[in-house]
């Protein structure tokens, strides 16, 4: 029986940026971001209690992301990838970024350009170091979501082939599911599945130390005059629990900060089902949620290069409770 690589949880984004100026000014002088290697084309970013960087914002003509990152937890689980790779016809191959050395690249079959590693150089976390935090308190990287237009086909995959968890679902009264959270590390998630036109990066979340944390952050961005980045909350939703705030950079890519969810671990838990047009799974408060939210990502290159081609939706429509 072939080996299941053991994932331990999401480890890092690379995003596409086409003025690293005015990212440094929204990432590290607004929400706080810590610089851990600076270049002429380059920011690599991590919170207070990231031991690693987290995000590497690279200059580039065009927007978009480069990949999305997992930590595995030995060299083996990366052959273990590469045999899961050659037996399904995926493309691969070994890539290397500041810190990781050995990075394994591989095109999922539904198109989202994924990254593994298992080595990499870690740092004194900054979670105590009050003196040298700055902004709202981004602490650590949280989960990502993908938007997909085939959730259900992609959301088995990651669970037969990765063993990735299913927390909580939407599903229709046709058993249509529409999103999937599904997770590796104990959490709610690391990776979220929404459908829509994709695959497209839907956001990229950091963890807040609390709600009040995340009202820091619009206080932060109202005093800079930089209200138009906040796109949707703050807010509770109700998948998750979880209180939120959702942002755009510069170059639109969607940034949540997220606090107040809850762990899997526990043997008694059983994935929570929401019917699609419950406004509560959104927002527990029962807002509508913007059109934005639900069309709008973030381009996921190619293997070879170029933009992954984009894809219709198998299910169409949107919720009910939508502006």
């Amino acid at each position: 029986m072939a080996m299941i690589p053991n994932i331990i949880r999401i480890g890092h984004g690379v995003f596409y940026v086409t003025d690293l100026a005015a990212s440094r000014h929204f990432y590290v002088d607004l929400l706080g971001l810590n610089v851990l290697h600076e270049s002429a084309s380059a920011l690599y970013l991590r919170g207070n209690e990231d031991r690693e960087w987290t995000l590497k914002l690279e200059l580039a003509p065009e927007a978009g992301i480069k990949h999305l990152a997992y930590r595995v937890a030995s060299e083996a689980d990366l052959e273990a990838l590469i045999a899961l790779a050659e037996a399904e016809g995926l493309p691969w191959r070994w890539e290397s970024e500041q810190d990781r050395p050995r990075l394994l690249r591989l095109q999922d079959p539904f198109g989202i350009p994924v990254a593994f590693y298992a080595e990499s150089v870690k740092y004194p976390w900054l979670l105590q170091r009050y003196d040298l935090q700055r902004g709202p308190g981004l602490q650590r990287i949280d989960h990502i979501n993908v938007m997909s237009p085939k959730v259900q086909a992609t959301l088995r995959w990651y669970m037969d082939r990765l063993a990735f968890r299913l927390t909580e679902y939407t599903e229709d009264d046709e058993g249509h599911i529409w999103a999937a959270w599904i997770q590796r590390r104990g959490g709610v998630h690391d990776l979220a599945l929404t459908n829509g036109l994709g695959p497209r990066l839907h956001h990229f979340a950091y963890w807040m130390p609390d709600s009040l944390s995340i009202l820091r952050a619009c206080d932060i961005l109202a005093g800079a005059m930089q209200t138009n980045a906040i796109e949707r909350g703050p807010g509770r939703h109700g998948v998750s629990n979880a209180f939120f705030l959702y942002l755009r950079d510069p170059d639109g890519h969607r940034i949540e900060l997220y606090t107040s969810d809850y762990i899997t671990v526990d043997p008694d838990f059983e994935p929570i089902r929401w019917h699609l047009n419950d406004p509560r799974r959104q927002t527990l408060w029962g807002a509508r949620t913007p059109k934005s939210w639900f069309l709008e990502g973030s381009r996921l290159e190619a293997f070879e290069g170029g933009w992954v081609e984009l894809e219709e939706a198998e299910l169409q429509g949107l919720p009910q409770h939508v502006i």
